[in-house]
C-alpha cells in the first residue's frame, strides 16, 4: 500500500493500538486509522486469534503501520508502556490510545491530535457520547468511577475516567509507569489519568461517541465484572492513599488557582 493520498506522518504524535484476541475487529480498525494518521502503531498482546500474522503482513505493505508481538498476554497497560517506551526512543512526545474492537471513533483522531498539538502540556481524554447499544451496568458503574477519580485529584476536570480514547504525553506516563507495580491491567486508563494530574499534566476534554457492538457485529469483550471491579476497588483503595498523602500538598496548589506540580 503505498503513501501518496494517505496522511502526512507525524514526528511527535503517533496513534497506538493495544490488541488482544479482537479477531478481525483490530484489522477495521487499524486501517480506519491509518486514514486519518499516520504513523499507527499496533502492540499485539500475546493474542493467540492469529491476527499477529495479519497485522504483520499489513504492515509490510504499509510504511506507516508498526507491529510489535508480545509472546504472553500481559494486559491492557503493559502493552501500552511497551508501545510507549518504544515511542520515547523514537523521539516521538505523545501517543493516541485507542482500543482494537471497534468502539472508538477513528474519525475523530485527526481533532484530538489537534487539541494535543495546541495544548502539549496537557492530556486529551474521550468523554463517551453513549447510544442505545450501551450496557445499563456499566453506564452506571462508570460514574463510580468517575466521582473517585475526581475526588482524589479534587477536581481538576477528568471528564470520563475510564474511556480509553486518549492523547497522553509520553515522558511523564512513562515516568509514572516506571515507578510503581501497577497500572498494568484494567486499571491503566483510570490510573493514568489521576496521576497524570498528580503530575501537574491538566485534562482536555472532548466528546467522542462509544459503540457496544453486539456478537454478531464483531464485537469481542474481554471485562470481567468480578475481577475488574476487584481490581478497580484495589485501584482506587491505593489512589486514596496517595491522595491523603498529598492533600495539604494538592490543597495548596488548588487554593492558588495552578496545578499540583
Amino acid at each position: 500500500m503505498s503513501r501518496p493520498n494517505g496522511p502526512t506522518p507525524s514526528r511527535t504524535h503517533l496513534v497506538l493500538i493495544p490488541s488482544y484476541n479482537t479477531g478481525p475487529k483490530v484489522l477495521e480498525t487499524v486501517q480506519d486509522a491509518l486514514r486519518q494518521w499516520a504513523p499507527v502503531w499496533v502492540v499485539v498482546d500475546g493474542s493467540t486469534d492469529g491476527t499477529a500474522g495479519q497485522l504483520q503482513a499489513l504492515a509490510a505493505q504499509v510504511p506507516d503501520l508498526q507491529v510489535m508481538v508480545l509472546e504472553r498476554n500481559q494486559g491492557k497497560g503493559a502493552a501500552v508502556m511497551h508501545g510507549l517506551a518504544r515511542a520515547e526512543a523514537a523521539g516521538f512526545t505523545h501517543v493516541l490510545t485507542m482500543d482494537s474492537d471497534g468502539q472508538h471513533p477513528a474519525h475523530l483522531i485527526p481533532a484530538f491530535m489537534q487539541a494535543s498539538q495546541a495544548r502539549p502540556e496537557g492530556m486529551v481524554l474521550g468523554k463517551p457520547v453513549f447510544d442505545a447499544s450501551a450496557p445499563a451496568l456499566r453506564v452506571q458503574g462508570r460514574k463510580v468511577s468517575n466521582a473517585w477519580a475526581n475526588l482524589e485529584t479534587l477536581w481538576m476536570g477528568i471528564g470520563d475516567s475510564l474511556y480509553g480514547f486518549r492523547v497522553y504525553p509520553v515522558s511523564p506516563l512513562l515516568q509514572i509507569m516506571r515507578g510503581q507495580r501497577w497500572m498494568r491491567r484494567f486499571d491503566f486508563d483510570i490510573e493514568a489519568a489521576v496521576r497524570l494530574c498528580w503530575r501537574g499534566v491538566w485534562p482536555i476534554n472532548l466528546d467522542a461517541p462509544v459503540r457496544y457492538l453486539l456478537a454478531e457485529e464483531g464485537g469481542v469483550s474481554h471485562f470481567n465484572y468480578l475481577r475488574d471491579n476487584l481490581l478497580l476497588t484495589w485501584m482506587h483503595t491505593r489512589l486514596m492513599l496517595g491522595f491523603v498523602l498529598r492533600l495539604p500538598w494538592l490543597l495548596v496548589q488548588r487554593l492558588a488557582g495552578r496545578p499540583p506540580r
